[in-house]
């Protein structure tokens, strides 16, 4: 009896193991998929396509394609693009989206992220992108160096933003009837390292095909490998040959990322993209495109120039060409030594270079993660403040509530195509904000230091503030306060009198963040601006715009 009661024993334990193993051994199914990511912006799970291929070997890399789907769309209608599935004949996008059909296998992984809807992919859609990348890492092996981008018309725009502002990721990218945001033209320099296939229809009446022309011929002009398809009469729906017959996979097998390149071409304006390869930039003229070009041309030898960049420092560490030992650069015509096992940080003292034990932004100053603009606050999970402080009226303070609920309501309704922006951040009073609040959120602060006691805290810090009987004007300004930032909107909102204007990936009130700078100040209506600008590497207002924003009469100063 003892020994057949320890055999079924036996047997219990291996069937649950068998079963456990197995279950692991299917975790996931081949083919395309839903899985989610949970989203720190708002606390949601925000889900995204995902292509496996048959016999998935969960000990082999594969290659990853990121695929960002169009204005009107989902990720479930970019993994059917992506693989040249269109709808069926008289199926609506709605209908398409229900199911996926049979297609051809790749050796692949495919993932297309869902972004909040209609959207673009700056802020926390582009944020998005990276969550979903990392999520796809943490379930799969992927190759770091067979790493691709592609997207259509909105996600071509974003194809190109994200691939130019973080280049040393992918390993090639592919842009279709791109849209891009403003500014992103200027970071042509960066695709040195990946090769770019664009394709555009001829007769596009939505985005005009002029734009990819001069992105081709620019491209070429400064030495990237690129190519182009242009399609005779076709409209805005070039997609459907650009991706008919899987093309774009076989176009992707070709390339493969160097992670170490011998020569990096960088720039940027901003910190929150300041690296790029073995090369990080870690101090920025204010306001400028700063620009670097680094050529270790030999071993141990680099050849360096720039252009508006005061400090940066260079990681060689497994580079082909480096040694541990001393590294000779010539920086900008002058020739600096340096000993190190793989760091080396220079700086800009008096327009003179020289070598730096530490060239990091000072603590106090424009630095990443507190560099503005405005945008910068609502591009990461934020928080919308109404005051409560004045003991208001029931009348006002229902109207204090609707204004940062108007604030918030990125998901608004607009229309059958565009549809709403699956983003949900939270409206407090001051009185409901709660100590984690603080600590983990961007806040968004509405009133004056008289009616929102989260003002009244800061008051000292901030630098400006308008007067509590001002009746006229709007202030909107950023700052950084500890680890994040708080904007802060006092008298009219910032959205007052705005037109509806440009591509309608965002409601109104939330597409002029992007046009906005670290401050301003208007009258009567956000069109009416009185005066606006950036504040200076450490934080201070400049004293011209201080002299016109004290001219008003309506904003006082801190210091």
């Amino acid at each position: 009896m003892k020994v057949h009661f320890i055999k079924a024993v036996f047997l219990l334990i291996f069937g649950l193991v068998s079963t456990i193993s197995t279950l692991s051994a299917q975790k996931y199914a081949s083919g395309p998929q839903v899985l989610s990511f949970f989203s720190d912006a708002d606390d949601t799970d925000q889900p995204y396509g995902l292509y496996l291929p048959p016999n998935y070997d969960e000990n082999k890399k594969y290659p990853l394609v990121v695929m960002l789907h169009g204005a009107g769309s989902n990720h479930r209608l970019a993994l059917r693009r992506v693989f040249g599935k269109t709808n069926g004949e008289d199926e609506t996008d709605v209908e398409a989206s229900r199911s996926f059909p049979k297609w051809d296998d790749v050796d692949f992984i495919v993932a297309s992220v869902y972004a909040r809807g209609t959207a673009g992919y700056q802020g926390i859609p582009e944020q998005d992108v990276y969550d979903m990348l990392d999520d796809v890492k943490k379930r799969f092996k992927i190759d770091e160096n067979k790493t691709y981008l592609t997207g259509l018309s909105m996600g071509g725009g974003g194809t190109l933003w994200i691939g130019l502002t973080r280049p040393d990721i992918w390993a090639a990218i592919a842009p279709v009837c791109p849209a891009p945001p403003a500014g992103t033209f200027d970071l042509a320099t960066n695709a040195l390292n990946f090769p770019i296939h664009f394709f555009h229809g001829d007769a596009d009446p939505v985005v005009p095909v002029e734009g990819t022309r001069k992105w081709v011929s620019h491209l070429q002009d400064i030495g990237v490998e690129v190519s182009y398809k242009e399609f005779v009469d076709v409209k805005h729906d070039s997609w459907v040959s650009a991706y008919d017959n899987q093309f774009i996979f076989e176009w992707f097998s070709h390339a493969e990322r160097v992670p170490y390149p011998d020569r990096v071409r960088f720039v940027s304006k901003l910190y929150k993209y300041n690296k790029s390869f073995w090369v990080t930039f870690d101090k920025i003229q204010h306001g400028t495109l700063a620009e670097i070009d680094a050529n270790l041309a030999k071993p141990n030898a680099l050849e360096i120039t720039t252009k508006n960049l005061d400090a940066f420092t260079l990681n060689l560490k497994n580079h082909p060409k480096f040694k541990p030992g001393t590294l000779t650069v010539k920086l900008d015509g002058v020739t600096l030594s340096v000993k190190t096992d793989s760091t080396a940080s220079f700086s800009k003292n008096g327009g003179t270079w020289a070598v730096a034990p530490n060239a990091v932004a000072t603590a106090s100053g424009k630095r990443k993660g507190a560099e503005g603009p405005i945008l910068d606050a609502f591009s990461a999970r934020h928080v919308y403040v109404y005051g409560t402080a004045d003991n208001p009226s029931p009348e006002e303070l229902t109207k204090r509530l609707e204004i940062a609920n108007t604030a918030a309501n990125w998901s608004q309704y607009r229309g059958p195509f565009l549809g709403r922006i699956m983003f949900f951040p939270r409206v407090l009073s001051d009185k409901e904000v709660r100590p984690s609040d603080v600590e983990s959120s961007n806040l968004i602060l509405f009133g004056t230091k008289e009616t929102n006691s989260y003002i009244a805290k800061f008051a000292d810090k901030l630098p400006m503030h308008l007067s509590p009987a001002d009746k006229t004007h709007g202030l909107f300004y950023v700052f950084p306060m500890d680890k994040h930032y708080v904007a802060v909107n006092s008298g009219l909102p910032w959205w007052i009198g705005t037109e509806d204007q440009g591509y309608p990936f965002v409601p109104v009130m939330h597409r002029k963040l992007s046009e906005y700078k670290d401050f301003l100040l208007f009258k009567d209506s956000a069109k009416n601006i009185v005066t606006d600008g950036y504040f200076t590497p450490e934080w201070k207002l400049p004293e011209d715009i201080k002299t016109k924003l004290s001219a008003s009469g309506a904003v006082n100063f801190t210091k």
